[in-house]
Order: C-alpha cells, then sequence, then structure tokens
C-alpha cells in the first residue's frame, strides 16, 4: 500500500469484484475386488470418506466392497488415491472400477448391510497373528479382555479356519454359537472401532472358553487353565492345545527326556521339531538371524522359519544332525499367555501320529492322541477346515514358502490369463488343491501325503469347501498322470466330469511358470524325488524347453536302476550300491561303507532287473552319492539323506566331479557314471566330506549350467525357472542361480508357492487352462 492513500483512492484502483460459482457437486460409483471382507475396510472406507467430508455409503456384496462417494473433485481423487494405497494391514485389492455418475445431493456417509443373492466373487483373508493392539490388550489388567485366548480384531485373529460360507459374516462362521453381549454389541457396531464388523469378536462374557482335560476327557477344575499348563509342561508332560487351524502337541523344549518321549509317542524318529519361542530376542538366543528373517518372523503370517543354529541352548533331539531350527513365534493369545510365563522355548508340532493329518475336533482329538498326550488344552470354538503352521526359509535372497498354509491360504496366486474354472487335484506327497477362476488360482493349504483314509477325507473337504466359498464349478479335473495316485483315483470318481492327466515334472515347470506369470517358452529345470514319466520309467531330473501348452524333454539325468523301488528311498545304501555297479561295469569298488551291506542281494536284483525300475531322479543321485560318503545308512523322513549331505557342505569353492554327456533319441543325458567315479576316487584320496559334498554340488551347478547353455544356443530362450523339491537345497539354488545369473540367463525360482510337490496343483491348473483353450499338446521326447 502507497503510503498516505486514503480508502477512497485505494478503492478506486482495485480491480473490479470477481463473481464466484460454487463448484457443484460430482459422485463416483466405486467397486473393490480382493481380500476387502472381515478386515476392516469398510469402516476405513467410512472413516477415510468422513475425513474428506464426503457423502454416501459403503456395502459388502458377494463382488466385493460397493462404494458410491459424493463430494468436491479434488476431495474425491484424494479419497480414491488413499483408498488405494492406505487400506487396513490385512486387506489386498486385486482390481478397483470407478465410474462417473450423477451427483444425489445426498448428506453423510453410511455403511449399509451386506448384499445377498449375486455371484460370488469376493475372496477370503486368511487366518493371520495377533495384532499389536490387541496384544496391548490381553496384558493389560485394566482391559476388559485382560488375559482373555480369544481376543481379536478387524486386523487379526481367525478366517479362513472359522469361513462355512460366503459372504463372511457371523452366521456363516463358526462364531454363530456365541451370540455377542452388549458390549461387544457396541463394539462390532460402531465405525470408529477397531473391532467393527469383526466377525469373530467376543470377550469373556459372550465368547468361546478354554478348558483343560485328562486323556480320558474329565475336566481339571481350574481358575486359570493356562498357568495350569506352563506347570505340566515344566514337570516334564506333554500337552495337546487346540489352536487356530488344528491342534499342536507341546513339550518345553529345554527338557531332553519331554522331547524323547514326545518323539516316542508321535512315531517321529528323527525329523525335526518346531520350537516357538517368546519373540524375535529369544529367538536370537538359539538362531542366527538378519533382518530379512526377522522381519518375516515377525509378519502377521508368522511362519515357521528355518533359521542356522547359533549351538547353543536347546538340546540336540530337537533337530537330530540338523543345522537349522525352525522357530516360530505366538500368534494366538494361548500361545502369547504360555510363552509370557516361566516358560522360555516350547515344541509345537501338529498334533498327529505321524503321515496322518492334524487333529481339529476335540472329540476327534481324545481319540487319536490319547495315546501321545498326558493333558489337553480344549475350547469350544469350531474349526471347519484343518491348517496346518506354513514353514518358510529365506534362501538366494527372497523369502521361500516350503509349506504354504495358514496365514497364507487362500490367499490367491494372480496368474497371467483368464477362461473357464479349473479344479486341480496336486499329487500323492505334500498334497494341495487349486481353484483356478478367471485369473486368480486359489491353492489351497497343505493337505499332506494322501496315504491314509483320514488325509483322503481331508482332501475331499477341502476339495470340496473352495468350490462352495468361491462359488465355482469346475469345468476340468487335474490329476497327475500316475494312476496309482489317491487323488487320480478320487477324479476317476467324478465320471459326470471332464478330466486330464498331466505330467508330474510338466505340472512344476508350469507352476513356476504360473507364479512369475511369465509368457512365452522357457527353460525348466524340475528336480526332485519321483515323477511318472510319460515313457512308464520314473522321472525326477529333468530339463524341458516349453511352457505351459507343451513340453519337449530337451535332457535329463541319465537314468539308473532302483533297487527295490520304494524300498530304496528308505534306504539310501541300496541306491548307492546300485549306481556303483553301474558305474564299474558290475563290480564294486573298495569303500568303508559297503562292509555294512547285503550288498549281494543288491547286485542281484540290478543284474537280474529284478524290481528295480530305471529313475533319472536328483534325488535319488543326492541319496547315491550321500550314502556312498558314508553319511546315512537310512532315512527317517523324506529327503534325509540329501539334506545333512548338504549340510556337511562348506562353499562353492572347489572343482565339480567329472562331468560328460550322452543321448538317447533326442533326450540329451548328464551322465552318472563319470561323477560317481571321481567320487570314489575322490574317498580314496580322504576328501573331507565336507569336500566331498561341496564337490557334488558344484558338479550339478556345472551340469546344470552347461544344459542352460546347449538349450539356449539351440532355441534363443533365456529364460530359465527352477522347480521340485531339489530345489529346497539352497545351496545348490543359491550356487546355481548365481551361476546363472552370471551366464545372462533370466532366472525364475518359486516364492509365492513351494517348489515342492505342494506346488504342483498350481501348474496342472494352469495346463488344464490351456487344454480347455484347445492350446495343450503334451510332453514330447
Amino acid at each position: 500500500m502507497a503510503h498516505g492513500q486514503s480508502e477512497r483512492e485505494r478503492a478506486s484502483i482495485a480491480p473490479p469484484a470477481v463473481a464466484l460459482t460454487a463448484e457443484k457437486n460430482e459422485r463416483r460409483k466405486v467397486l473393490v475386488k480382493g481380500i476387502v471382507q472381515g478386515v476392516g475396510f469398510r469402516p476405513f472406507v467410512y472413516n477415510l470418506a468422513e475425513s474428506k467430508g464426503l457423502s454416501g455409503f459403503v456395502t459388502n456384496s458377494a463382488a466385493g466392497v460397493e462404494i458410491e462417494v459424493e463430494g468436491k473433485s479434488a476431495e474425491l481423487s484424494a479419497f480414491l488415491r488413499e483408498l488405494e494405497n492406505f487400506a487396513p494391514p490385512l486387506a489386498s485389492i486385486t482390481e478397483m472400477r470407478v465410474e462417473k455418475i450423477p451427483a444425489k445431493g445426498a448428506s453423510g456417509f453410511k455403511i449399509l448391510a451386506s448384499k445377498q443373492g449375486e455371484k460370488i466373487a469376493t475372496l477370503i483373508s486368511p487366518d493371520v497373528a495377533l495384532c499389536g493392539d490387541c496384544l496391548k490388550e490381553l496384558l493389560d489388567p485394566s482391559d476388559r479382555r485382560y488375559r482373555y485366548p480369544f481376543i481379536n480384531c478387524t486386523n487379526c485373529g481367525p478366517r479362513y479356519t472359522i469361513i462355512d460360507n460366503i459372504p463372511y459374516d457371523r452366521p456363516n462362521t463358526s462364531m454363530k454359537h456365541f451370540p455377542l453381549c452388549s458390549d461387544c454389541d457396541r463394539e462390532y457396531h460402531a465405525p470408529e472401532n477397531r473391532r467393527f464388523h469383526a466377525q469373530p469378536n467376543a470377550c469373556p462374557d459372550c465368547g468361546p472358553k478354554l478348558s483343560l482335560h485328562k486323556p480320558d476327557r474329565s475336566e481339571i477344575l481350574t481358575a486359570d487353565p493356562i498357568s495350569e499348563i506352563v506347570r505340566l509342561l515344566k514337570l516334564g508332560h506333554i500337552v495337546a492345545i487346540k489352536g487356530l487351524g488344528g491342534f499342536h502337541l507341546a513339550c518345553d523344549a529345554e527338557n531332553d527326556e519331554a522331547v524323547k518321549r514326545l518323539r516316542a509317542r508321535k512315531h517321529r524318529d528323527e525329523k525335526p521339531l518346531a520350537v516357538m519361542v517368546q519373540d524375535l530376542s529369544s529367538a536370537q538366543k538359539f538362531c542366527q538371524i538378519s533382518d530379512e528373517e526377522a522381519r518375516a518372523l515377525c509378519s502377521a503370517q508368522s511362519p515357521i522359519l528355518l533359521l542356522k543354529k547359533n549351538g547353543t541352548g536347546l538340546p540336540e533331539s530337537i533337530a537330530p544332525g540338523n543345522s537349522q531350527l525352525g522357530i516360530l513365534l505366538p500368534y494366538t493369545p494361548v500361545h502369547h499367555l504360555l510363552m509370557q510365563s516361566q516358560l522360555q522355548a516350547a515344541v509345537m508340532t501338529s498334533a498327529n501320529l505321524s503321515d496322518e493329518p492334524i487333529a481339529i475336533d476335540n472329540d476327534e482329538a481324545f481319540e487319536r492322541l490319547g495315546q501321545i498326550a498326558d493333558y489337553f488344552l480344549i475350547h469350544n470354538r469350531e474349526i471347519y477346515l484343518r491348517c496346518d503352521d506354513s514353514v518358510a526359509a529365506f534362501w538366494a535372497g527372497k523369502l521361500r514358502l516350503i509349506r504354504r498354509s495358514r496365514g497364507y491360504a487362500p490367499r490367491p496366486i494372480l496368474v497371467q490369463s483368464k477362461g473357464e474354472t479349473v479344479l486341480a487335484v496336486g499329487g500323492e506327497l505334500k498334497n494341495t488343491v487349486c481353484l483356478l477362476k478367471e485369473n486368480q488360482a486359489f491353492l489351497s493349504q497343505h493337505i499332506g501325503d494322501l496315504e491314509n483314509l483320514d488325509a483322503y477325507n481331508h482332501f475331499q473337504k477341502t476339495s470340496a469347501h473352495l468350490q462352495r466359498i468361491f462359488e465355482a464349478k469346475p469345468e476340468l479335473l487335474v490329476h497327475d498322470l500316475h494312476p496309482g495316485y489317491l487323488s487320480s483315483h478320487w477324479v476317476s470318481e467324478q465320471p459326470e466330469m471332464a478330466s486330464l492327466a498331466v505330467q508330474h515334472h510338466h505340472a512344476h515347470m508350469a507352476a513356476c511358470i504360473a507364479e512369475h506369470r511369465l509368457q512365452g517358452e522357457v527353460i525348466g529345470f524340475t528336480m526332485d524325488g519321483t515323477g511318472y514319466g510319460t515313457d512308464g520309467t520314473i522321472w525326477g531330473g529333468e530339463v524341458f524347453i516349453g511352457n505351459e501348452c507343451h513340453a519337449v524333454r530337451f535332457a535329463s539325468f541319465e537314468p539308473m536302476p532302483l533297487p527295490g523301488g520304494d524300498a530304496a528311498i528308505k534306504a539310501p545304501w541300496r541306491t548307492g550300491i546300485s549306481y556303483l555297479m553301474k558305474s564299474f561295469d558290475g563290480k564294486l569298488p573298495e569303500l568303508p561303507f559297503l562292509p555294512e551291506h547285503n550288498t549281494e542281494m543288491v547286485c542281484d536284483m540290478v543284474r537280474r532287473k529284478f524290481n528295480s525300475p530305471l529313475t533319472s531322479s536328483a534325488g535319488r543321485f543326492f541319496d547315491a552319492v550321500a550314502s556312498i560318503c558314508g553319511e546315512k545308512k537310512s532315512v527317517r523322513y523324506e529327503g534325509q539323506a540329501a539334506i545333512e549331505f548338504m549340510q556337511k557342505a562348506d562353499g562353492l569353492d572347489v572343482p565339480p566331479f567329472e562331468i560328460d554327456f550322452g543321448k538317447v533319441g533326442h533326450v540329451r543325458l548328464m551322465m552318472i557314471q563319470p561323477v560317481i567315479v571321481s567320487l570314489v576316487k575322490a574317498i580314496r584320496e580322504g576328501e573331507s566330506a565336507s569336500r566331498l559334498s561341496s564337490r557334488f554340488h558344484k558338479t550339478l551347478v556345472a551340469y546344470f549350467t552347461a544344459m542352460a547353455n546347449e538349450a539356449r544356443s539351440e532355441t534363443g530362450i533365456k529364460t530359465v525357472v527352477l522347480s521340485g523339491g531339489v530345489f529346497q537345497n539352497y545351496i545348490l539354488l543359491e550356487g546355481l542361480v548365481s551361476a546363472l545369473l552370471k551366464q545372462g540367463f533370466e532366472v525364475f525360482s518359486h516364492e509365492q508357492v513351494p517348489t515342492n510337490d505342494g506346488g504342483i496343483s498350481l501348474g496342472q491348473a494352469l495346463i488344464g487352462r490351456a487344454y480347455l483353450k484347445g492350446d495343450y499338446r503334451g510332453i514330447t521326447t
């Protein structure tokens, strides 16, 4: 303002007034698909709209979450941006459609009741660990849920294992038997509350209850069952504890006698047992933990994580002969209450006899576990579906799922293609089923080995449950080529359904293609223990070129006799003798391990080709080499010889054994004979077990890298996928990935699904989709 100007003078030079027009409101219709029900998504939308001064509504429907929102353009844009980028922790948005519609002039924002009767397209959240807010309340003496063992909110707790149907509302869950008290009802209906529409919401007045029992089912009356359980565990007793997806068998992990007693009763001789500890700092007392491993351990999924022992603390009987421990943190309120006590570490293993599915029902637990557990900690909330703990490890720079179950299932794997619905039923071992609907593959929780009636019933129930909660009727059933698998048998009993048999290792390759949404052809290394080949032999060391539509068997390991078939898998010394015979022209060289075994019987079987099917299996190659090195006479669990031999290795800065190549027809062979001859020479020269193991791993890396280069030279393909249980060998995986990257390949290996047989149903489903489109041409050898 100029000094001395009057008001009149200032007014005379001011610009003329501009008439302002009020900005009109706009309205948007939004459909959000994904895991958006039962995870606090509607209150999040409500509070977000309120904060922007917007009007409208939000509701659950069978299609997802529907929103209509009205206000100024800038606020609408901010609302949509934050809706997508700041959703609740358990939510997962797979699709968001926004449509501009006429404004209605309404005021206020409302949460409407769920819609019914439409085609199901919503997703279900996995069960997840107790959140930090609930944990604070659990341990707060002033809170009304202090030490309540079923505390939860929209950000945590049970989901998949308590739901029977869609939409995810309380009447469709096992919480329908527990009417809300007035306090819980107020929380349930208050949008600003963390428990708004939390279907498992409950408190000590209205929710499930714990009780402590003897094996004869008689109840032990106590005001604090958890404190009593801790006392019993410290005395060396074994306790069956009902959790989220089934029962655990627990004992004091620091009590060697209790651990051994549990092993004996459970018939689990040497397979490692999982250990629960209170928190991350407790885990660091027993294991070496990187930052990435710490994040995985503390995540909402809370898997059992395989970690390297630091050499202190727990009895060797927990994981005999193993350099790793399976560690998990408390993920339910019961676990937290147990581990807040004087209990430092507890074995938490699936409540079953070996090879059976975990128990989930109280009556079932008493019947099946009465000879194992000394006491039972049960509750009266039903578990609708079995769901084991997930198992993971951090290898080659990525978190890898070894068993995909609680915390992950049934979150979908997004695939590249859309098309007809397919149900794939997996294989015999580590069975899972996969429902492929549009571009979402719903891989079930780990079902297990289909070797008994209980497991088979679990398989059937899971298959039906997936179809029901996602309202999907498959056009095709896909199963393994092996006619003897129970999953294949089940398909044969569905005559009204079209079906397709798929070769095991093609399914492995297709699973990796599906997970990474790859297009075009790839070089596929599929390495495992056993798979039925198209030529009637046992495959397991295969190199394919192709995709989900077609695969050429480009290379394999040299086929070798497997004396006794499955018997050789449990007694790897048989495989070692067989490989020696074939490598030394029918004669056995003198080696330290041979006098301990009935070599003549095995040699005679191999000479006469009696019950000695041919195999190209990489897993059996590992078994043979481990036994020749004198490492393992017999195995107590799948892959034990290979696992313990792997853990002898101390790096790959060693020369490989001699390698050579052959050919049968169009299939190249990675010859086994020169490796075995070179190995025997090294043993006789006194090389250590660690050096022998390191050299063998280096040999496999050399073979696979050579095959990849030859395949690229012939086809121009530079994309490599790695699948099969052998790639759970982290030394091989890390060494091969590094070698292939240096050679200029793009390398893809499993992260979201197991590389073992737990992932093949995904590959089967993708192949089935190709079949329905008329693109499937099988395998060329």
